[in-house]
């Protein structure tokens, strides 16, 4: 009897634990299944590739063809351009036809650059042709379906430099040695035009100029775009000048606001030289007399273009059968008259009662009347009496007013930091 119950309580014992042990299992278990269910997202989340997006250039989707660069080849012409590329002629015709708003296919010039756009096809065929006229601007002609044509421009980007140095000969020369182009002689000779004889420069003339260049395809320069400042010392003179503009003030000013634009400018032309200057006393190259020579000669190649120095009006123009040859004569104010003689030819539009302004074209050189060789002499009147042109001091145009000139000051600041840092 006492084992039977030993016996049994003992069985009680096992179910009770194998109870615990299964209790205890479900509850492990139930935990893993809600990790399980916390752990894993209810979807998944697959990204889609992101399309590409087609490679333009020029406006034109490049990617569906192969593109060929070429250089017109003198008296090469359109025709035997695209004829290479499975263009018909017929097409070509067209082509030439439906571009005639736009640049002429006629006017193609050797050594310009161009893109042909080829398709990838069995049969390669030429779909668009892309000329440059210059190193920004280009044309694009497409004929792959419709045939049109429209102009389109490189995107350029600006740079600030600034170059120094000293005159040993000229200053486009120095300016080369220095590393800056020769069109920045041209631009330093406009902003100085009305205060330096550029033919009077001297060895041992010194500059600083503060200009931007402009590139396209961040390397390739391609011009210049404006000067910021410029300083010149010619024959000991320091000459300043410095860009500003307000709306109400625009151009160029020394660093006291005075502008650089004066009156008159310092000569009606690029000149040579100074083949005969203001005298009361000179023989004539041709009369062989002495007699005064009121105005001053400036020996020039034929043809170069003359400007007035001035606003005005035309009062006189035509033929001085007295020895002055074909002449303009142009009355700025009350008080100024100039007169340019010898002349090749008038520009288109000039007449007597012409309304000029300050460095319009007037006429060329040329060696008309009693003259020896191609020359301009020109005379300057105040108040009907002759003076030296190179003596004259013209009064400067309207300075910077006091209600601009502490931001003059501030911008004329901005570009010494500027100059400083580069």
């Amino acid at each position: 009897m006492r084992n039977m119950c030993v016996k049994s309580i003992y069985v009680c014992l096992c179910l009770l634990l194998s109870l615990m042990t299964v209790s205890c299992g479900n509850k492990n278990n139930k935990n893993v299944k809600d990790n399980l269910e916390t752990n894993v997202p209810d979807s998944v989340i697959v990204e889609e590739p992101q399309p590409v997006e087609p490679l333009v250039l020029y406006g034109i989707e490049v990617d569906n063809y192969d593109m060929i660069d070429g250089v017109v080849k003198k008296n090469e012409v359109l025709s035997t351009i695209l004829s290479k590329y499975n263009v018909s002629q017929s097409k070509i015709y067209n082509i030439a036809k439906e571009s005639s708003n736009t640049l002429d296919v006629k006017r193609l010039r050797a050594n310009s650059k161009y893109t042909v756009f080829v398709s990838k096809d069995s049969v390669p065929t030429a779909h668009y042709l892309k000329y440059d006229i210059n190193k920004i601007d280009y044309v694009v002609y497409a004929f792959a379906d419709s045939i049109y044509s429209y102009f389109g421009a490189k995107e350029t980007d600006t740079i600030v430099k600034i170059v120094s140095g000293e005159i040993t000969t000229c200053l486009w020369d120095a300016l080369i040695d220095n590393g800056a182009t020769p069109a920045l002689a041209d631009e330093m000779s406009d902003v100085f035009a009305w205060t330096v004889d550029f033919f009077g420069i001297q060895k041992g003339d010194t500059f600083e100029t503060l200009y931007q260049q402009i590139f396209v395809d961040d390397t390739v320069p391609v011009g210049i775009g404006r000067i910021l400042s410029s300083s010149l010392t010619n024959s000991g003179t320091t000459f300043n000048a410095y860009y500003y503009d307000n709306d109400k003030y625009r151009g160029y000013f020394n660093e006291n606001g005075e502008s650089m634009k004066k009156q008159f400018l310092k000569a009606p032309l690029k000149y040579k030289r100074i083949s005969s200057g203001f005298t009361y006393k000179r023989m004539h190259p041709i009369y062989k007399v002495v007699r005064p020579h009121l105005g001053v000669d400036y020996a020039a190649a034929a043809g170069t273009p003359v400007y007035s120095v001035g606003d005005g009006v035309v009062i006189g123009k035509g033929y001085d059968k007295k020895g002055g040859g074909n002449f303009v004569k142009i009355k700025h104010n009350s008080t100024y008259t100039t007169l340019y003689m010898h002349l090749k030819g008038f520009a288109k539009g000039i007449s007597v009662g012409t309304r000029v302004e300050q460095g319009q074209l007037i006429g060329y050189v040329g060696s008309t009347g009693a003259s020896t060789g191609p020359h301009l002499d020109y005379r300057v009147f105040k108040n009907g009496t002759p003076i030296n042109p190179l003596n004259m001091n013209p009064e400067p145009v309207e300075p910077i007013g006091e209600d601009a000139i502490e931001d003059f000051r501030k911008t004329v600041n901005y570009y010494e930091l500027l100059i400083s840092d580069l």
